[in-house]
């Protein structure tokens, strides 16, 4: 009796993971494309798909199909094969600021403090939901054409690089890397004076 239930319950959990796919995928632009040939004119579609699994990777893909769906599974397809891993801190920001670009397309992207959100339009916010950054401030300064945009930004997350990866290029310790939490500004004590005096004033 304890074995069939164990086996129940083995079965139950393969068929949750089954059902809960790996990735989670967020359709960004879909055009209707047309192709002229000697009889007149074939209508298609295009989509543009961002894909990622919401713990540090992503990846974007194209796909064009005479019906919706199938251009839709094509693009998924590709975003699934053209995945990036970007180092994440503490899973909800980025480590510093980055700059992206691709073509005509430009993009800023700047860290964020807890509760800030994803301040990010269009296709910027589907790459960032899609790799699982909860807080950060983005804009987009050139080309607002979907493609370039995540182009651009994909461009930028593959530039971002984290204090382990720094020190081990440089042969250092991570926390010769990192700022000292008790290193005070030099200008951290007038401030106080001048705070101290205006209490008293």
């Amino acid at each position: 009796m304890a074995e069939r239930e164990q086996r129940r319950d083995r079965r139950d959990d393969r068929r949750e993971r089954e059902e809960t796919p790996e990735f989670a995928d967020r359709l960004v632009a879909i055009n209707r494309v047309s192709k002229t040939v000697k009889g007149g004119k074939r209508f298609g579609f295009a989509a543009l798909v961002v894909v990622g699994d919401q713990r540090g990777r992503v990846g974007f893909g194209k796909g064009k199909a005479k019906e919706v769906p199938e251009a839709i599974r094509k693009a998924t397809e590709q975003a699934k094969r053209s995945l990036v891993r970007v180092p994440l801190r503490d899973g909800r920001t980025l480590h510093h600021d980055i700059e992206g670009r691709h073509g005509a397309g430009r993009v800023v992207m700047r860290t964020a403090v807890p509760g800030t959100g994803i301040i990010a339009g269009g296709p910027m916010r589907a790459v960032f939901e899609m790799l699982g950054v909860q807080d950060v401030v983005a804009k987009s300064l050139g080309s607002q054409n979907p493609y370039n945009m995540i182009r651009a930004t994909i461009d930028g997350l593959k530039a971002e690089a984290s204090p382990r990866s720094v020190a081990n290029r440089r042969g250092k310790k991570v926390a010769d890397i990192l700022p000292s939490q008790d290193a005070k500004p030099a200008n951290a004590g007038a401030a106080e004076v001048d705070s101290a005096a205006l209490a008293e004033a």
